[in-house]
């Protein structure tokens, strides 16, 4: 089933939860609501499955209006971040819960509810536990058992309301992993939110980045990471490098060094500020009597794995600030050795792209 949502606004009292959303989510995809707290994503979340309502604005299922109908009408499961399980209740009998409350037209049998449940603990992986009390599970266990309630009434729409956000790395790194194939399986529409870039990327087929009851970019995880449209969204994604400057119409003129960049918004005269990620910094050893390069100094060395990441410090003072710039670059181990780099030498730096906007423009 798709879902689309149209000029949805929504207000609790002086704040604006919701500015004139937009959005379309494809059936059969997965989709990630990414974004810091507060910026709309879960009351979006419940306006979709009708446990809020819009202020103004409309809820579609596969093209058909929403708004209007009840919650059971919706044909959704909602899965909720502190798992929701009925702790006097056995596994079975919380995955069963929805099954059996079903209105008695509808409702299966018993033989049916019980095959039901069977099914879902394999598929969650849980065959030997459906006789324990939420309490007797670990995290991802409870998680997973909520997961297979809002499953079992078969549900068109899945929603997620940071399903791992109570867990453990460890357990929210598996869970991702387990979501994904799960999903690959069933192919249930699913929208899920998430403050955790990595959880986004890392599971999704669209990544809708929202700020502020807006939505700012959206995409695959790769084009919103690797092509960021605004200067939220580059430091919200990630670590990011900030090159603050003078944009002459062509090039960011920073303490007298000018790189070459791609404008968005910014008009010649005006200062600017460009971005760089870590591993699109390239280190190079220091070339004496080249005044045009950025230099900097190495003041730290971090090591993990194959990739190295250096903290070094600018060599001039930004435009106008007395301070000098801090940068982070991440190189392959072997590189590093190749060059010999250590702690207080001195490197240039030379941005394979930056994209400039205006200063203050966040």
């Amino acid at each position: 089933m798709s879902v689309a949502v149209k000029n949805i606004k929504k207000s609790f009292g002086s704040f604006t939860a919701l500015d004139d959303v937009s959005l379309d989510f494809p059936s059969g995809h997965l989709v990630a609501l990414l974004g810091p707290s507060g910026c709309g994503k879960t009351t979006l979340l419940r306006i979709i499955a009708g446990l809020e309502q819009p202020d103004s604005g409309r809820v579609f299922l596969d093209g058909v209006d929403a708004s209007a109908r009840d919650v059971r009408e919706r044909q959704v499961g909602f899965v909720f971040q502190h798992y929701a399980l009925f702790r006097h209740m056995t596994v079975r009998e919380n995955i069963a819960f929805g099954l059996r409350v079903k209105p008695r037209s509808t409702r299966p049998g018993e033989v049916m509810i019980r095959q039901r449940v069977g099914e879902l603990l394999k598929l969650i992986q849980l065959e030997g536990l459906g006789d324990r009390y939420p309490s007797q599970l670990s995290g991802g266990q409870r998680q997973r058992v909520a997961l297979a309630r809002a499953l079992a009434v078969e549900p068109k729409v899945l929603l997620l309301d940071e399903p791992f956000g109570a867990l453990d790395a460890k357990v929210r790194k598996e869970l991702r992993v387990w979501l994904r194939r799960l999903h690959s399986e069933l192919r249930v529409t699913t929208v899920f939110v998430t403050h955790d870039q990595d959880e986004a990327f890392g599971v999704a087929d669209r990544v809708v980045l929202m700020r502020h009851g807006k939505v700012e970019q959206e995409g695959t995880g790769q084009d919103v990471y690797s092509r960021p449209t605004s200067p939220f969204a580059y430091t919200f994604l990630g670590a990011t490098n900030r090159f603050l400057g003078v944009f002459d119409g062509t090039h960011l003129n920073i303490a007298g060094v000018r790189l070459s960049v791609t404008p968005h918004g910014v008009l010649a005269g005006d200062k600017g500020i460009a971005f760089a990620r870590p591993h699109e910094l390239k280190v190079l050893k220091d070339r004496k009597g080249n005044d045009d390069a950025l230099t900097a100094r190495i003041t730290r060395i971090l090591s993990s794995g194959s990739l190295v990441r250096l903290e070094l410090e600018g060599e001039r003072t930004l435009n106008g600030t007395g301070q000098k710039p801090q940068f982070e670059a991440d190189i392959p181990r072997e590189w590093m050795m190749d060059m010999a780099l250590e702690v207080g030498q001195k490197v240039q730096l030379e941005p394979s792209e930056l994209h400039v906007f205006p200063y203050g423009d966040d």
